[in-house]
């Protein structure tokens, strides 16, 4: 249990440091003057390519301008009309390898700090009375099957162009991974509910507690429901292994389940919530994606003495977004590079007390891009940790594709789907997000909701 501290007992340094960080990533401080400043270094480019990285393509020069003369009105309904859920994605937006990227001031100096603009404006409109932005023009039904992020865009720029919608979630809260996979400390859950405000506000239904293929058929939504169409966005969520000895030892999940404890089913508060989750003293992450580093600072929030990650590539790489990786330095998270896993050690109660390694050094590309690790003989070490969790990726789940005749599952088991409209080869079901490409980012995820949307509203179009 944690220790209660009284007013003369001293925070220890590394819970200081994550407290302060936690504080500078819900309110980074910034004023309307501070950001009328950054504002005002936009050169409101000619040709702004910065709109070409954004994969929602929000007009950008637009938005900061208003910004810049002090129309925080006209900035979110310019965010708002491009992006259903602009103070989302401001916070977990990889804006640095996409719009910021490609902002001209780069060739200068540092860019434009897009996404923080765009999380500013967009708390800016949280402060003001909520509105209604959107009335149903068109009497096609539209059902959307997972409330994550492809499919709560889909539905929200279905809903603006006037269709009624209803977003079917399978869990008993929506948000998907952006409820259960992101922590508080980078997404606050109180951001995300009034973002989903917005979208109910717009007319948009959302029905928890029903799995498609299970519950209802998706036929039967097309058939006996009356839908116009169907946008599957059910996202990836089924974790991968490694295949190694003792990963069915106690102390051993997989990160979506470490996540999805203590984001969905409040672990954090055991034995207040009824979900507990077990973190020792050390504990051990593998992988070096976004997910990863998401894993690794909630094991030092829930008491963890010592995190590390252990990656079998180097730093250069990792996928973890940059400001993730310095984040967690900061927080004294320890980094086990060009680190192999090959067995989980554990003891005769069946609790895992180590985690038996590799060295690796790095050889020519492999089909990803990346340099491939080889191993290095005779470098076997052993990492004393308590708690392992597996951070590799995830791939999405079958039961849909396995109970509705007609959609097709690539090599990798996601949804083969146009890459521009998200139209599957089955009549009038699109689909879009991580159950087509695999996971991926929230911000890609988006855009390929809203792609779809454009692409549904075309189909039906001419049938009004």
């Amino acid at each position: 249990m944690p220790v209660k501290r009284t007013e003369k007992t001293r925070m220890p340094a590394r819970e200081a440091r994550v407290r302060a960080r936690d504080f500078q990533e819900v309110n980074r401080g910034y004023t309307t003057f501070h950001a009328a400043f950054e504002a005002e270094r936009c050169l409101r480019c000619q040709e702004p390519i910065c709109v070409d990285g954004c994969p929602v393509k929000i007009p950008i020069p637009d938005f900061i301008h208003a910004v810049a003369i002090g129309d925080m009105a006209g900035a979110a309904k310019i965010l708002r009309t491009s992006n259903p859920l602009p103070a989302i994605c401001g916070r977990v937006c990889p804006q640095e390898i996409q719009c910021e990227s490609e902002c001209s001031m780069v060739k200068r100096c540092e860019s434009v700090a897009i996404g923080h603009l765009e999380r500013f404006v967009a708390d800016w409109e949280r402060t003001r009375p909520l509105a209604v932005m959107a009335a149903t023009t068109r009497k096609e039904k539209i059902a959307v099957i997972g409330a994550g992020p492809s499919g709560l865009v889909c539905a929200g720029e279905l809903a603006r162009l006037g269709y009624p919608v209803t977003i079917y979630e399978a869990l008993h809260a929506p948000g998907g991974v952006l409820r259960y996979g992101i922590p508080e400390f980078r997404l606050p859950k109180a951001v995300l509910d009034w973002e989903i405000g917005v979208l109910k506000a717009t007319g948009v239904e959302i029905v928890c507690n029903v799995i498609i293929g299970k519950t209802l058929a998706l036929d039967e939504l097309l058939d006996k429901h009356g839908y116009a169409a169907v946008f599957i966005g059910t996202g990836a969520g089924l974790p991968q292994f490694l295949g190694i000895p003792g990963e069915n030892l106690n102390g051993v999940m997989s990160a979506n389940e470490f996540l999805t404890r203590i984001n969905l089913m409040r672990a954090y508060e055991f034995p207040e919530a009824d979900t507990p989750v077990r973190v020792s003293k050390r504990v051990a992450v593998i992988g070096a994606g976004n997910t990863a580093m998401d894993a690794v600072r909630t094991a030092l929030r829930m008491g963890a003495d010592e995190a590390s990650i252990v990656y079998r590539r180097s730093e250069k790489e990792m996928g973890a977004r940059v400001e993730e990786y310095h984040h967690a330095l900061e927080e004294g998270v320890k980094f086990h590079w060009l680190t192999n896993p090959l067995e989980v050690v554990g003891n005769a109660e069946g609790w895992v007390t180590g985690l038996r390694c590799q060295r690796m050094k790095l050889g020519e590309p492999d089909a990803s891009g990346r340099a491939r690790p080889i191993p290095i003989v005779g470098s076997e070490l052993l990492l004393p940790v308590d708690n392992v969790i597996l951070a590799i990726g995830t791939t999405p789940n079958p039961l849909l594709t396995r109970t509705t005749a007609g959609l097709l599952t690539n090599k990798k088991g996601c949804l083969v789907a146009d890459e521009q409209t998200g139209q599957t080869p089955k009549a009038r079901v699109f689909a879009g997000g991580d159950a087509v490409t695999g996971a991926a980012t929230v911000i890609l995820a988006a855009g390929a909701g809203k792609r779809a949307a454009q692409a549904i509203h075309d189909a039906l179009a001419p049938r009004r």
